[in-house]
């Protein structure tokens, strides 16, 4: 239904990565903050070939940014919903109408582009029940296009990371 742009098919293009690679990267993975010359330590590299490969996974997109994840809860987002959205119809025009939307709602935390009976999928958090539902009203129901939504609350996280290695 979306068409990706020429910067995300240059990005998703495979490049070789070796061991000491996915050694840094499972290391930045756990702790962002750590300097070259303790991630040259740990994988037994000296500082410079550690530095020259992180800028090149930065350039080629491998590293696409760093992060401060944050516990929603302790910041008055108490609240986690995921929403289930159906546009009318599927056409580039609706859903450029929709994701432009969405992308510019911060209590929007992902979006996906998803198969089956939905076209979307929504991560959302807000305050609380009473923010959720003035969200929903006067923001998400605004948007034109959108056939059918269903909201489902999250009770507890059983597990939350961002580590794929």
């Amino acid at each position: 239904m979306c068409a990706r742009s020429k910067s995300e098919q240059t990005a998703s293009a495979a490049i070789v990565l070796d061991e000491k690679d996915y050694a840094i990267l499972r290391l930045l993975q756990q702790n962002a903050k750590l300097t070259v010359r303790e991630i040259a330590a740990t994988i037994h590299l000296s500082a410079t070939p550690v530095h020259e490969r992180i800028k090149r996974m930065e350039a080629s997109g491998v590293i696409k940014q760093y992060a401060t994840l944050l516990d929603h809860r302790k910041v008055k987002k108490g609240i986690m919903v995921i929403c289930y959205i159906s546009l009318k119809e599927h056409n580039r025009k609706i859903a450029k109408v929709f994701i432009d939307a969405v992308n510019g709602f911060p209590e929007v935390l992902e979006c996906y582009n998803i198969s089956g009976q939905f076209d979307f999928m929504l991560k959302i958090v807000s305050e609380n029940m009473e923010t959720y539902h003035d969200f929903y009203l006067h923001k998400l129901s605004m948007i034109k296009g959108i056939s059918h939504t269903q909201s489902i609350f999250v009770m507890g996280i059983l597990k939350d990371t961002h580590q794929l290695l």
